[in-house]
């Protein structure tokens, strides 16, 4: 399993993640939809500043993702470990936007 660099585009601004080389399509859709989560709370006018954005975007996919864990009855390991991954990824892009 090798990594590779993904250039991807969030509020026009570009990028660079390494990922597993299988993990490329999903990494991309994860950051389209970040990208439209957080054009839209920009577009609200309600919040201010990229991190700002970045944080309540991230909040209303986590929540969205607790929601649909609590509703279809999961708490696998597997869910777990995305949850953490996922809050690591988040985690790491507010670090590099300091």
């Amino acid at each position: 399993m090798s990594n590779e660099t993904v250039f991807v585009k969030i509020l026009d601004k570009e990028y660079q993640v390494a990922c597993p080389r299988e993990e490329r399509q999903a990494l991309q859709q994860s950051a389209q939809m970040l990208d439209e989560r957080m054009k839209a709370i920009k577009n609200t006018g309600a919040v201010i500043g990229l991190e700002r954005i970045a944080v309540m975007a991230a909040l209303n996919l986590s929540h969205e993702l607790l929601q649909a864990r609590t509703t279809s009855g999961s708490s696998s390991t597997t869910d777990k470990t995305d949850l953490q991954r996922l809050s690591e990824k988040v985690e790491r892009a507010l670090n590099n936007l300091s």
